[in-house]
């Protein structure tokens, strides 16, 4: 078992979910973002999630890890 923190899956998701409240939120990525920024997440994000579930070999604990 492996700290939560260290997921990859959990770690791609939080830095998808700050970059849309983000844009969402303040506009300021607009100049850099293509127009169809919120379909490509919503069409890549579950791809990256999926491929990233095939390749997890660990499960997660939210407690301390023993070892």
């Amino acid at each position: 078992m492996k700290p939560w923190y260290t997921s990859k899956t959990i770690i791609v998701n939080a830095l998808v979910a700050a970059l849309v409240a983000l844009e969402a939120g303040t506009g300021l990525l607009q100049p850099y973002l293509p127009g169809n920024f919120y379909t490509l997440i919503a069409v890549g994000l579950p791809v990256v999630n999926a491929i990233l579930r095939v390749i997890t070999t660990t499960s997660l604990t939210a407690g301390k890890v023993e070892q």
